[in-house]
């Protein structure tokens, strides 16, 4: 039971963008031992998707309620999805 990976999609709204956010998103993510990636929206926000243990996806999202230091979180939304094995944790666009 300890090797049951779950995968949820976080969408973080507020001052998210230009603060750092998906660079400090990255290294939260691999620190947990996370797979997935995070990217920067056309609206704004910043969408983030964690795959691994329950734990570790639950904690890296606990962080995106509030991010790095110069950002301001005014929302976070979850949803969970199934897994799909992604490899390692990435930035894109």
């Amino acid at each position: 039971m300890g090797d049951r990976i779950v995968r949820q999609r976080v969408v973080v709204t507020g001052r998210v963008q230009g603060v750092w956010f998906r660079v400090n998103t990255e290294r939260i993510a691999r620190s947990f031992g996370l797979s997935g990636w995070v990217r920067n929206r056309s609206d704004g926000s910043v969408e983030a998707v964690f795959e691994g243990s329950p734990e570790a996806v639950k904690a890296a999202a606990r962080w995106c309620e509030r991010g790095p230091e110069r950002a301001h979180v005014e929302r976070v939304e979850l949803f969970d999805e199934p897994p799909e094995g992604l490899p390692g944790f990435m930035i894109t666009e």
